[in-house]
């Protein structure tokens, strides 16, 4: 089945298409048999909620720091690409025979785009996507009041889809951040962007419809003009570490990198996808939630990239087969296969068979779980991993190494 959820970087821009539905009134057989009672209940006068929520003080705050940013590949970096790809590129039969007309346009074609970011820090230091910008060798933000800046890559990494860009100067805006953790699902928040790459400063409101989603998404795109992912055409699958925030409010292509604030324009998020069959939204959108950003994006401004450790551990899913056989209360919990010689597991004393049901006091239920917290974990830290050893509950500490 085709995934239908899609990143929010706009490619080469193109043109806003607007739905409308029509609505057919067709003769109905019951049209004059409304009661009398039930005309007087709906002309009765009620006491009509005239105002909604006022959300421009943290619109006001959160405009201030959303920048736009235009991504494209240099005619020097196209050179090159269509060098290594296309060796005969320069041979005189495809300089005499110009055949692009024909059909036979080879090479690497030109990527531009374009999204959203957030800035995080006076001096200029700002959030997006990664597949925002990873392709691109050229950067430009622009700020709400049109100043331009060039933007130098810091650091980026794909498996949470986070980079890092930086501007010169000294006195930008900011947002205060949100515990992301403490966010509860029907909170009001505002999805602030660049929709299509033309609808600059763009709010949008909705509510958080849920929290922890794991899309497969990172890592699973489809190879095509608005979002290049290298690890595909290197046939190898990136797995993506994903703890989205679920909300309801409008976003589209152009959205990517954006920022997802509360009510009192904290920043809780940075919105990255859509759930859509059209590539526009038609329902629901995704962010990163902030507290999974800081602790990426600090390592990515102090050394550009977040190294991970490994448990170093083959898992599966406790099942009702491997619960009678291990005598457990429930089927949460990972299985320990197996695992490597002198790996972070094996150096802690963790067992094959022993069942990990939480790491850090956060219950582990599926391998997605362990992926998610291991993944966010760097060389040299520590995790409290309790386990179901022979129908007795121990927790060891596990210090993580890197990978072999």
């Amino acid at each position: 089945m085709k995934k239908v959820f899609t990143f929010l970087s706009a490619g080469i821009l193109g043109g806003l298409v607007v739905v409308f539905s029509n609505y057919f009134l067709t003769p109905n057989s019951t049209e004059n048999t409304l009661n009398e009672t039930y005309v007087k209940a709906v002309n009765e006068p009620i006491n009509a909620v005239t105002t909604g929520p006022d959300f421009s003080l943290s619109a006001e705050k959160a405009l201030n720091v959303v920048v736009q940013i235009n991504a494209q590949e240099s005619e020097k970096l196209v050179q090159q690409k269509n060098k290594d790809s296309n060796p005969f590129q320069n041979h005189p039969f495809f300089q005499e025979f110009d055949l692009r007309g024909f059909g036979y346009n080879f090479g690497h074609q030109q990527k531009k785009g374009s999204g959203s970011g957030v800035i995080i820090s006076p001096d200029g230091y700002v959030v997006t996507n990664n597949h925002v910008i990873e392709f691109a060798d050229e950067i430009e933000v622009i700020l709400r009041d049109g100043k331009k800046y060039s933007a130098k890559k810091v650091g980026n990494d794909p498996r949470t889809d986070l980079a890092v860009l930086k501007i010169e100067g000294n006195s930008f805006p900011t947002l205060l951040h949100a515990n992301s953790d403490q966010v509860k699902v029907g909170e009001w928040v505002l999805a602030v962007g660049n929709p299509y790459g033309y609808l600059t400063s763009t709010v949008t409101a909705g509510i958080v419809s849920a929290k922890g989603r794991d899309l497969d998404i990172i890592g699973n795109q489809e190879n095509d003009d608005e979002y290049y992912n290298p690890y595909q055409n290197n046939k190898t699958r990136l797995q993506g570490i994903e703890e989205f925030i679920q909300t309801d409010a409008a976003v589209n292509p152009g959205n990517s990198g954006g920022a997802l604030v509360d009510a009192q324009g904290r920043l809780v998020g940075i919105n990255s996808a859509i759930a859509s069959r059209t590539g526009s939204y038609s329902g629901y959108s995704f962010a990163i939630p902030v507290n999974l950003m800081n602790k990426i994006v600090k390592e990515l401004i102090s050394t550009g990239t977040f190294e991970r450790g490994q448990l170093g551990i083959q898992v599966s899913n406790v099942d009702e087969e491997s619960q009678k056989t291990l005598k457990l209360n429930n089927t949460n919990g990972v299985i320990i296969e197996s695992m490597l010689d002198n790996s972070s597991a094996k150096k802690a004393g963790l067992l094959p068979n022993d069942v990990i049901i939480s790491i850090n006091n956060k219950e582990i239920k599926h391998f997605e779980d362990l992926q998610r917290i291991v993944g966010l974990t760097k060389v040299g830290e520590t995790l409290n991993v309790k386990i179901i050893r022979d129908g007795i509950l121990k927790e060891i500490p596990v210090r993580i190494l890197k990978g072999i």
